[in-house]
């Protein structure tokens, strides 16, 4: 069965907005930026030109995952937040629902990823070729079946957390690359990019920014 593309039809929220940065949650099904073809070019950032009309991208969100983006409103500030998370000076935090129990409370993933080419977009662990990837997790509540788990990400790899979590055996729910069978049997990925903290690119200042975990 291929994907069909059903973007959600609700606004973005905005969660704060001035004249250098634009913060916002992002809804899950609804690409960053536009796709191939003209079936994909509803997204975020298109849906935010319109009020927004000098908004430009510093980083991207997964389709399937919801939660804090931050874009630029000025090339200054782009600048300076694009160097702000390549030099990992961001500070990030996800939610994330994930199958089974994950022990202990407290953990690392330290695994290298490389794009798995013949089966795009997946990516998978490669100790030769692959670039670090490294992720920290909290437990924030554990049954038989799931845990609840913050996710700490010390890199910014593609599906870095999708994969570090299957690496492990504890997949997070509704993913459809990475889970299989019940685990993957979900309405939707649940991952979530709960918190993001940056420096203001004009005052230096840090700030935080939240998005409330819809699941």
């Amino acid at each position: 069965m291929s994907f069909v593309y059903a973007p959600p039809p609700d606004a973005p929220r905005i969660i704060h907005a001035d004249h250098e940065i634009l913060v916002v949650d992002k809804p899950s099904g609804l690409l960053s930026v536009p796709g191939r073809g003209p079936d994909k070019a509803d997204c975020l950032i298109g849906r935010l030109r319109g009020a927004f009309p000098t908004v430009l991208l510093v980083h991207r969100l997964d389709l399937d995952t919801s939660g804090v983006m931050i874009f630029a409103l000025t090339p200054h500030a782009q600048r300076h937040l694009s160097r702000q998370f390549e030099e990992r000076r961001t500070k990030k935090a996800y939610v994330a629902r994930v199958a089974g129990r994950l022990q202990p409370k407290t953990g690392r993933v330290d695994l290298p990823l490389i794009v798995d080419w013949p089966n795009r977009p997946r990516q998978k662990v490669d100790h030769d070729q692959g670039r670090p990837a490294r992720t920290d997790w909290r437990v924030m509540r554990a049954g038989d079946d799931e845990t609840r788990v913050r996710l700490f990400p010390m890199t910014g790899r593609s599906h870095q957390l999708r994969v570090h979590m299957a690496q492990i055996g504890h997949p997070i729910l509704g993913d459809p690359l990475y889970a299989t069978g019940w685990a993957a049997d979900h309405p939707r990925l649940m991952l979530h990019a709960e918190s993001l903290r940056v420096k203001h690119p004009e005052s230096g200042v840090q700030l935080g920014y939240n998005a409330p975990v819809p699941f």
